[in-house]
């Protein structure tokens, strides 16, 4: 007999097996082992919105062992995630095995490290039903929304589309960020830049006007700027102003998920999936080289900036002995959220500061080691001493027009050291020269230059996810799911790293905002999840909640029948460049179910239909006919010969218009911006850097 533990991921089970010793028993139920049912809405609305709950298809072998394991085990551990789903997950299974919900048989593993397990299996506790209810809440709302609404969509725009709770609202993010580029109209403006050069120096330095007799600089159009430039001609510029300074930056907060996201996305290039998948990985644990399996970060799906006084000890330990006492603050660094969120975890950080990526390097797959150094290095640095910079200010007069010029040098590197911030786009990167008050510059040039102000840059990834925290419209453990679902589901779509609404997107989007305008408002969408995170700590009352969600769109359901009585909505075809061979009408492209596809725009009198295909400059390596973008069943990009399955060219490479000088054939790019371009050609093997 020994006592069983239940955790969610198979992974995780070598690891605490080693820790626990031979004592325990782990097993993984592999998610979610009970949900509601498929074929109806398993929610008894009348009756408290009580739900029903059902077996998951194909977790029957599952359920089996863990009973099997049951019975035998002295004492039953539910060890599942430390989040609401774990929670939930945790309360099926007590539930299925007829445990008394009141027993001390739940722990948590913030980290799956021996100090990490150790820790919960000496603190257990009961489940805790605040957490649950929040859960369930969370399901029965998206339940309701989708079993009711998309149904409603089928009849009034196309079959099979689903509608959700907080997809719509991402949905209608993109689309109101879409219309304000469609919409927006570009001012004209001018600005002027000087450069001058101080005396004994050989280095320029740039100069903006500021202000023209005593008013700010507003140059609207390319007379004003000219008269400025006339009035400028022979003038002599002296220095009027100089202050000098200093200025700290501090080190940024370890990741929360958001930050995370944000950042895997643009330093790494990192969909939010991917950068979850990695982070899974990472903290479920790694073999790792003379250390064994081990959970290399703690827990990543936290709103929590908080770290444990052991970690903070850790890392000072660290900075101490690879980088000395200056780069180790008098004061040490304590981050606080700004939201009142819950603080059961900490932040993201790796559970051994002193393993650096590069130690691990050896047991870590490339994307592995690119997420754990970048987690590490966040970590590490946010203990970090400040950056302190050498800042000078000048103001350059000549003739009632004033140009300021501003620079900076590193007096101290501090945190920059191990992790450089991105750069601010209005900050200049060199020193100025040594200027002093009444020094006659030399005027190198003096250019007036158009400008128009731009239009909001459409959502990518990382500005998605900040917006998804900033409006509240979801939660750390939705973020990755919201985007994953809204492309999927042909909402959305990529057009490089930016997302760009569809016309189907567009359309159910506009329906949502005329008859279900709650489902798509981003605030009520806020308060939805403030609400659930008030249930989480038991201050809401779940069915409360339920119900007064449950009359509100119900009536708007019963409204939007009313209103569109035997009218169905049209998803309007995009129109090509490209005409019918069989009745010369131009082709358009619609939206299938399996996704887009050209046909004939005289259809139903012609009913020619072909495969969408995005044509690349490169030719096949192999036959020399046009190598297509193609899309895995999983969405992801790769290349290959039109001639399919004729010819089995097949690449992850981009290709590319270049030649090789050898043999004349396409060039793919290989890797990111500091990748090299390589010849697919048998026997060639030709191969050019491209940094």
């Amino acid at each position: 007999m020994s006592d069983l533990i239940i955790v969610e991921s198979p992974t995780k089970i070598h690891t605490i097996k080693r820790t626990l010793g031979s004592d325990y028993n782990v097993v993984a139920c592999v998610g979610h082992i009970r949900d509601l049912p498929k074929s109806k809405l398993g929610v008894d609305i009348d009756n408290g919105f009580e739900p029903t709950y059902v077996d998951i298809k194909g977790k029957e072998t599952v359920i089996k062992d863990i009973k099997k394991l049951a019975k035998k085990a002295d004492h039953v551990y539910f060890a599942t995630d430390p989040d609401r789903e774990g929670e939930a997950i945790s309360w099926h299974l007590a539930n299925m095995l007829g445990f008394d919900i009141n027993e001390k048989n739940r722990v948590t593993f913030n980290e799956i490290t021996k100090t990490g397990v150790m820790a919960g299996i000496a603190s257990p506790r009961t489940i805790d039903m605040n957490i649950v209810n929040a859960q369930q809440t969370r399901r029965i709302l998206d339940r309701i929304v989708g079993y009711k609404l998309s149904p409603f969509l089928w009849k009034k725009v196309r079959r099979g589309l689903s509608a959700g709770r907080v997809q719509s609202a991402a949905v209608r993010m993109i689309v109101d960020r879409e219309e304000e580029i469609k919409s927006f109209v570009p001012v004209e403006y001018w600005s002027v830049t000087a450069k001058f050069l101080a005396q004994g120096s050989r280095k320029a330095f740039s100069a903006k006007l500021a202000t023209v007799d005593g008013k700010t600089a507003e140059l609207k159009t390319k007379e004003e700027t000219d008269a400025v430039l006339s009035r400028l001609e022979g003038a002599e510029f002296k220095v009027s102003l100089v202050r000098k300074g200093k200025r700290t930056k501090s080190p940024a907060a370890p990741f929360s998920t958001s930050t995370l996201l944000q950042d895997a996305s643009s330093r790494l290039g990192f969909q939010s999936r991917r950068t979850m998948s990695i982070a899974q990985e990472l903290y479920e644990g790694i073999d790792v080289e003379g250390v064994g399996a081990v959970g290399l970060i703690t827990y990543m799906r936290t709103d929590s900036l908080r770290i444990s006084d052991e970690a903070r000890t850790a890392a000072s330990q660290f900075i101490l002995s690879n980088y000395g006492s200056d780069y180790l603050p008098d004061t040490p660094k304590i981050y606080k959220s700004k939201d009142n969120i819950q603080d059961a975890h900490e932040a993201i950080r790796p559970t051994m500061p002193d393993l650096t990526p590069e130690k691990a390097k050896s047991s870590l797959t490339p994307d592995q080691y690119k997420l754990y150094k970048l987690i590490w290095s966040r970590f590490i640095a946010s203990q970090m001493s400040d950056c302190i910079l050498n800042t000078t200010n000048a103001s350059i007069e000549a003739n009632g027009c004033v140009f300021k010029a501003s620079g900076f040098s590193v007096k101290f590197d501090g945190f920059t050291a191990l992790y450089e911030e991105p750069k601010d786009d209005n900050e200049e990167n060199n020193a100025l020269p040594e200027l002093s008050k009444g020094d006659v510059l030399k005027l190198k040039s003096l250019d007036g230059l158009q400008h128009f102000t731009q239009p909001p840059a459409r959502y990518n990834e990382a500005s998605l996810i900040k917006a998804f925290k900033e409006y509240g419209i979801a939660r750390p453990s939705t973020y990755a799911t919201t985007i994953t679902t809204i492309l999927q589901r042909a909402y959305v779509e990529r057009e490089g790293r930016q997302f760009k609404p569809t016309t189907l997107g567009e359309v159910t989007t506009d329906l949502m905002k005329n008859h279900f305008e709650d489902i798509v408002d981003l605030k009520f969408t806020a308060e939805m999840e403030t609400g659930l995170d008030s249930i989480e700590v038991g201050k809401l009352d779940w069915r409360k909640m339920l119900g007064g969600f449950y009359s509100r769109f119900e009536k708007s359901l019963t409204t939007a029948e009313v209103d569109l009585e035997g009218k169905r909505i049209k998803i309007p075809d995009e129109a090509t460049d490209q005409i019918c061979e069989l009745c010369g009408k131009p082709m358009v492209i619609k939206l299938g179910k399996y996704g887009k596809f050209l046909a004939c725009s005289g259809f139903p009198q012609c009913t020619n239909t072909k495969r969408l295909v995005t044509e690349t400059p490169g030719k096949c390596p192999f036959c020399g006919k046009k190598v297509l973008q193609k899309k895995t069943q999983k969405g992801k990009k790769y290349f290959g010969c039109e001639d399919n399955p004729n010819c089995k060219f097949m690449t992850w490479d981009t290709p590319t218009s270049e030649i090789c000088p050898n043999c004349s054939s396409s060039l793919f790019r290989k890797g990111g911006a500091k990748g090299k371009l390589v010849c697919h050609r048998q026997g060639c093997g030709y191969e050019k850097d491209l940094a």
